[in-house]
């Protein structure tokens, strides 16, 4: 078995058909652990993408389940690809747990939407100003492992530029006078927001100094993806720095975030306003 790294978006499908599968089928969790020999809490972490995918365990389900071969085979043939680490797997060395569930969703997403209260929001920052917030936020890093963490940054960014994933992200214009780095750093950031609110797949809303409250205001750092698979749906993010941070996938949860998102990007300058000084 692979070192874990989080589950790609294709193991996430898979298990979700086989929790649809058994729910219709009226089988219990009990029952489809013991056609396994196991406790239920095996079945549950297949479902829930928390383990890799036994071809023999799968086979046993889909028996239990009574599920024809027309359905069961491309799920067995699936498997393979399922069950194959993400690309961001050699970096596991620089990740937070955390982060290898959230870049697993993010790596499919065809929509990232992101708010931060306070600095640039991550998928929009420089390698400079990544690297001086690192040092930060990790003092303990090594000088190699806070390159390793720009190196996932960019990395990221690279493939969501290279699939055409849309990116949104709003964040107050106090992000542009809280100084990450030296000044040459800040110009350089400056100079990049400009130039990514000038690319087809990017939307960049800034909250201006003087705007009043809006639904975000004091909301810790948020982000909505969105991924074009009917068995996954919107999962949010809610950051809370140095406490914890919260993968949402309940749909209602997830509404909820969403619609505050949205009331705060209307109220906020419509993109392509001008970056404030």
């Amino acid at each position: 078995m692979r070192a874990r790294s989080g589950p790609t978006v294709e193991h996430r499908v898979l298990a979700v058909r086989l929790r649809m599968l058994r729910e219709r089928a009226g089988i219990s969790l009990r029952a489809a652990a013991d056609a396994l020999d196991a406790h239920p809490a095996t079945v549950r972490r297949i479902e829930r993408a928390a383990t890799g995918l036994d071809a023999r365990q799968v086979r046993e389900l889909l028996r239990c389940y009574g599920v024809p071969p027309a359905v069961a085979e491309p799920i067995m043939a699936g498997l393979g690809a399922a069950n194959l680490p993400g690309w961001w797997h050699r970096w596991r060395d620089a990740m937070d747990g955390w982060q290898q569930d959230v870049i697993g969703v993010e790596s499919s997403a065809s929509l990232v939407r992101t708010w931060h209260p306070a600095l640039v929001p991550e998928l929009l920052r420089t390698p400079a100003y990544a690297a001086a917030l690192y040092r930060r936020q990790y003092p303990e890093d090594t000088p190699g492992r806070r390159e390793r963490r720009v190196e996932l940054l960019r990395e990221r960014r690279r493939r969501m530029c290279e699939r055409g994933a849309a990116l949104w992200a709003l964040f107050p214009a106090v992000a542009l006078h809280t100084r990450v780095g030296d000044g040459e750093t800040m110009d350089g950031q400056r100079a990049a927001l400009a130039e990514a609110m000038r690319e087809q797949h990017v939307t960049v809303q800034v909250v201006p100094l003087d705007h009043p409250p809006h639904p975000l205001t004091g909301v810790p750092p948020l982000h909505i993806l969105r991924v074009p698979a009917p068995e996954i749906g919107d999962q949010a993010v809610l950051e809370i720095p140095g406490v914890r941070v919260d993968v949402i996938d309940d749909p209602e949860a997830v509404m909820a975030h969403r619609i505050r998102l949205d009331a705060a990007c209307a109220a906020a300058p419509g993109p392509g306003t001008p970056l404030p000084e």
